[in-house]
């Protein structure tokens, strides 16, 4: 495996987990990125540097931005946004992996790329939710602040710096992690005894 190759996985695995907080974001950027050929994209997704695709993802980009600063709103998009992240986190991987054989390929993005983006879109629907609940939908907002904040900082990091992206995907993954074990139940493990 080439350091081409290893690279180009760390920029996908940093945008599919970007695609975790937002869905268009990561695209647009990676649409930008094409389009002013700072990355080269695999041949069948080099559409994604269009200009047609730059404004189609910046504009739906600005969409979901807005949406998720709309109680309520923004947790009606979770709904249908992780089955949607799983696909672009599958594409990002795709549309950037070079030089691999395209069952590793399409097993890679597969795994990590859609697996990354669910993961991490599937906590912050729960912290959104969370939210909703304990505050009425008014710290919904900071939520989804904190979400864009970091979407665009890996998003950034990913295209200028993959490999501080794929650092912060793991420490990322490592939060949520924790935080999964600190809210999940906890079985008894005294031993009772039944009478």
């Amino acid at each position: 495996m080439t350091s081409e190759t290893v690279i180009s996985i760390f920029l996908g695995v940093g945008l599919a987990a970007s695609v975790g907080f937002r869905v268009f974001l990561p695209l647009f950027a990676l649409s930008l990125a094409a389009y002013f050929d700072i990355w080269e994209l695999n041949e069948s997704w080099q559409w994604i540097g269009s200009l047609a695709a730059v404004i189609t993802l910046g504009v739906a980009t600005l969409v979901e931005l807005c949406a998720y600063f709309i109680p309520w709103i923004d947790n009606l998009l979770d709904s249908f946004s992780v089955p949607l992240a799983a696909i672009a986190g599958t594409a990002v991987m795709v549309s950037t992996v070079a030089n691999l054989d395209p069952v590793v390929t399409w097993s890679l993005a597969i795994i990590a790329g859609g697996g990354t983006a669910t993961a991490i879109k599937g906590a912050s629907a729960t912290s959104r939710l969370a939210s909703t609940v304990s505050t009425g939908g008014l710290g919904n907002p900071v939520v989804s602040t904190l979400e864009t904040g970091t979407a665009v900082v890996v998003t950034t990091a990913s295209i200028f710096s993959p490999i501080l992206a794929a650092v912060l995907v793991i420490i990322i993954l490592v939060i949520i992690f924790r935080v999964y074990r600190k809210l999940r139940p906890r079985r008894n493990t005294s031993n009772e005894n039944i009478q």
